[in-house]
């Protein structure tokens, strides 16, 4: 099947850069061409005058299991969170509960305009709990990366405690030769890392991750490390590297920042996250010193809303005050321009996402030989109006009510406003069902 795209503002985040009048021709799950005036026998031609088109957002963090608790977390800090969320409303999951919420959350990114999902899933005690979650990702059709995580609750009395536990290498083998053929499907592992873990247990993990070949993706900060010296021990063992994704990272020296950034260690910021729950600030302003750049995610629906623009907006908005407040104090002085773009802020939910998945060649910009991974967003309505910089009208304008149509592997998921084959309604009676029982069980509903 062959679609054409026609008459659209065209932000690739490639070599061509923004064309204000452009064409895209796709076959099947690809784009072929990007060029105005493109002629294409046989394609379904979509008329995209008044449209901005942008590459799929990626969202790079999200613990998905969390969206039959939306809200309630919002007034939470990390360790109320740690109590309540995990060691609480986690413990009484079942595997029903994480296929619904993985399901309506990554539909829900798809609305948002998310065409890739990095679900980041430690609340999976069984492998039931695994298949319902990756079952809920493939009915939605969105593209996807399960991070296969393990569950953090309190220990029981004699019962070992989760920092002590390696992770389960047979199931993520398991999951592997079960799901490591779908296309819009990949595998990586979620592990404790040294700030989560013993030695033992973050050395075994690392080792495990570089075997099979893996993504390592890891929290660091929120309290005191359980092994301080733990990354120069995996460093020492030579497991750190481009594979290595830290999210948060709010514990990491400028030592070890600088000597992360030179071994191609990748970093995911939660920024609106991080500043409600205690984190800190992202990491966003220090990664930019460095020549590099963090991708974003939502991180918690528990607490605040799934929308990537929004993610990008806050992240750019937080960095450019600390930018502001610190030349103040330098120079007594309001600063002469911006330290940071609009255009920059797009990316982070766009190529950095990609390039943090090993997956820049495919995913994240748009550009011919590349998947079909995109959003058109209407740029003719009340708040999109005038259109000066398309960029910045999508970063700091765009909301959900101008997300009209989104395209995943050639594929629309998303056409005049409404999700395409989704009956809603049954899906949000089981969602709020599911939501009921858990926090009924807890009474904190």
């Amino acid at each position: 099947m062959r679609t054409l795209i026609r008459g659209a503002t065209v932000i690739t985040l490639d070599r061509q850069g923004d064309l204000p009048m452009a064409d895209i021709l796709i076959e099947g799950a690809k784009i072929i061409e990007i060029a105005p005036q493109l002629e294409a026998a046989s394609a379904q031609v979509v008329p995209a005058e008044g449209f901005i088109v942008i590459p799929g957002l990626i969202n790079a963090h999200m613990h998905t299991w969390q969206t039959a608790l939306r809200g309630i977390a919002s007034n939470w800090t990390l360790l109320e969170y740690f109590q309540k969320m995990h060691a609480g409303l986690a413990t009484v999951f079942e595997p029903e509960d994480l296929h619904i919420a993985t399901l309506v959350g990554a539909l829900n990114q798809l609305n948002c305009g998310t065409t890739t999902l990095v679900d980041w899933c430690h609340n999976n005690r069984t492998p039931e709990h695994n298949d319902a979650a990756i079952a809920g990702l493939r009915a939605s059709g969105l593209r996807a990366a399960f991070f296969h995580g393990t569950p953090k609750p309190d220990p029981k009395p004699g019962e070992t405690p989760f920092w002590e536990r390696p992770h389960p290498r047979e199931e993520v083998e398991r999951l592997l030769k079960t799901y490591g053929g779908h296309d819009l499907l990949s595998i990586g592992v979620a592990v404790l890392g040294p700030h989560y873990a013993t030695l033992d247990v973050t050395l075994h993990d690392f080792r495990m991750a570089r075997d099979l070949g893996l993504i390592a993706s890891l929290h660091q900060g929120g309290g005191p490390a359980r092994t301080p010296d733990g990354w120069e021990r995996l460093e020492a063992e030579g497991l750190l590297g481009p594979h290595v994704n830290i999210v948060h990272g709010h514990a990491l020296s400028d030592q070890q920042l600088s000597r992360f950034c030179d071994l191609g260690m990748s970093f995911s910021a939660a920024a609106e996250n991080e500043m409600t729950q205690g984190h800190g600030h992202p990491l966003t302003g220090r990664l930019r010193d460095r020549g590099h750049a963090p991708s974003l995610g939502v991180d918690l629906e528990s607490v605040l809303s799934g929308d990537m623009l929004t993610q990008a907006r806050v992240a750019l908005g937080m960095q450019r005050s600390l930018d502001n407040v610190a030349y103040r104090q330098q120079h007594g002085s309001i600063p002469p321009t911006s330290t940071l773009s609009t255009r920059e802020a797009l990316q982070w939910v766009t190529v950095e996402g990609a390039r943090m998945l090993g997956q820049l060649d495919r995913l994240g910009t748009l550009a011919a030989g590349k998947q079909a991974d995109l959003v058109m967003i209407r740029a003719t309505d009340l708040n999109m109006q005038p259109l000066h910089d398309p960029v910045s009208s999508v970063v700091m304008q765009t909301s959900l009510a101008n997300i009209d149509s989104v395209m995943v592997a050639g594929q629309w998921k998303k056409r005049h406003g409404q999700l395409l084959d989704v009956n809603l309604p049954p899906l949000l009676q089981a969602l709020n069902a599911s939501g009921r029982k858990i926090t009924q069980a807890l009474s904190l509903s």
